[in-house]
């Protein structure tokens, strides 16, 4: 599904990603773990397209189609989603005209009929119960106002809207509560499926424990270094990465 290749990536100066490879295939949820400054959101904003972020080097393919050519928005058309570690906030737009605005710029870029109003609408609310935004919050303009970890909920329900093919969660934990790392874990687990992948990015093993990982990746020096089972995480959580700087020198 997900396939990077030799990716290499400098910004101002510095190596940050140096020849990273990883595949994640269909149906699978991957996490990647590792120290600050290992090149962890740098992959993310690469893989999604964020202006800045071009490689040197290598390729990122979605079902063995390109990425690298392609404009964020077409690679959204294409089901590729990412979580923002800071969401950020649009003051003066109203949240459900903008979030019914990119959902139907997909669904038309892929050549589907676009979602009426009331459609929009009730999916919409059943999605917004699921992740916890009261209608009053949903009033405000988008994410204008919002805590940390409304902004958090937020993302999930956009996720649950797009029904992306391929999701990308950039520390999604990072602030969050009991109740809402419990409330990520049902989003993505009621989003598994056959035709459908994950990359959850990570600090720490607690959000593994409601988002239930095929395999871990360790991050180090701008590649991966070493991969393992789920048991990965409790091992990095009591050990820490130091084990693995030389195999990332």
């Amino acid at each position: 599904m997900l396939t990077i290749n030799n990716l290499h990536l400098t910004l101002g100066g510095n190596r940050i990603l140096n020849g990273l490879d990883l595949s994640v295939p269909a149906g699978e949820v991957h996490a990647i773990m590792g120290p600050n400054g290992s090149g962890k959101s740098t992959l993310s904003y690469t893989v999604a397209g964020r202006d800045g972020y071009e490689p040197d080097h290598g390729d990122v393919t979605l079902d063995s189609e390109s990425l690298l050519e392609m404009g964020p928005d077409e690679r959204a058309a294409r089901g590729m989603f990412l979580s923002f570690q800071s969401p950020p906030a649009i003051p003066g737009v109203a949240t459900m005209n903008f979030l019914r605005t990119a959902l139907n710029a997909q669904r038309k870029a892929r050549g589907e009929e676009e979602m009426s109003s009331a459609e929009f609408l009730k999916v919409f609310r059943e999605h917004a119960k699921t992740v916890g935004l009261s209608p009053e919050k949903l009033k405000r303009p988008f994410n204008d106002g919002y805590s940390g970890g409304e902004k958090k909920r937020m993302e999930m329900l956009q996720m649950a809207l797009f029904q992306p093919r391929f999701a990308i969660m950039d520390e999604t934990d990072s602030g969050l509560d009991i109740d809402a790392l419990k409330m990520v874990g049902e989003v993505v687990n009621s989003l598994r499926g056959p035709d459908r992948g994950f990359l959850v990015i990570t600090h720490y093993q607690r959000l593994l424990d409601y988002v239930k990982p095929d395999r871990i990746h360790v991050l180090a020096g701008g590649r991966i270094v070493h991969s393992g089972g789920p048991e990965l995480a409790q091992e990095l959580e009591q050990s820490g990465y130091e084990q693995f700087a030389e195999e990332a020198a």
